[in-house]
């Protein structure tokens, strides 16, 4: 049994990640897990995994980044598809590769999603790729 829950979830601030991929820091990847809500923008370089393929995808997932040092997942909000990924993540990822791999990796949530991202970095083009304001606009 797995002893990851949603009150043990790792959180990272959306200054906090800009800056790691400003910086071009080694060894993180952004895992957007939005599903048909992912059009509009996206931060770059991120990995769109939607959350039906997760069933099949997890595994090949976890291979995939083992060598990573940082994996941020996000949805629109981060409030439940993002938080779930990452827990499935970290429980598959523990049952391939052991408990070890806990120590070699860290696993966050972005705060607030892509929604309160696009906010602050949307027309970023250094941030955010595919970026369409008129899709974010609330007074619709």
């Amino acid at each position: 049994m797995s002893n990851y829950t949603v009150g043990s979830l790792k959180f990272i601030s959306n200054t906090k990640l800009a800056e790691m991929i400003r910086s071009k820091t080694p060894g993180v990847t952004v895992i957007d897990v939005r599903d048909s809500d992912f059009i509009g923008g996206h931060i770059v370089g991120c990995q769109n995994v939607p959350t039906q393929t997760h069933d099949f995808k997890m595994p090949e997932l976890v291979r995939t980044l083992q060598q990573e040092h940082t994996v941020v997942f996000h949805c629109a909000l981060s409030q439940q598809r993002g938080p779930s990924s990452a827990l499935n993540y970290l429980r598959e990822r523990d049952r391939l590769l052991g408990a070890d791999a806990k120590n070699s990796q860290d696993v966050y949530v972005l705060e607030g999603g892509f929604s309160k991202w696009q906010e602050k970095y949307g027309e970023d083009e250094e941030l955010t790729e595919g970026y369409v304001k008129d899709l974010w606009n609330e007074d619709w």
